[in-house]
């Protein structure tokens, strides 16, 4: 399993469409056969901090994540509504080993 957090902070004023757009991209994403799931976290105590759960099948995913209409209209609509440039970090699974999501 390959993994991304994207952390994002979010301008207050676009906090709404932030979200909105990021759902529309979840819910098409999920759609895709190389990811596994997507989830977007809010943080608890700043509701303009977010992060977005990406699990990718294999590693060759996230690239064609990143070639998908969907993903690409999400990317530019809320180029504008970051405080500052998002954040992705890159993991593999430990544990469970080799599980079949």
């Amino acid at each position: 399993m390959h993994i991304i957090h994207v952390n994002v902070h979010v301008k207050p004023e676009f906090v709404q469409a932030f979200l909105e757009a990021s759902v529309e991209n979840a819910r098409n994403s999920v759609q895709e056969p190389g990811i596994a799931r997507f989830d977007i976290l809010q943080e608890a105590k700043d509701p303009t901090r977010f992060v977005l759960m990406e699990a990718y099948r294999t590693a060759d995913a996230p690239a064609a994540h990143r070639e998908t209409g969907h993903y690409q209209t999400w990317r530019d609509a809320v180029e504008g509504m970051m405080a500052e440039p998002r954040l992705r970090i890159e993991y593999t699974t430990v544990f469970p080993p080799d599980q079949d999501w």
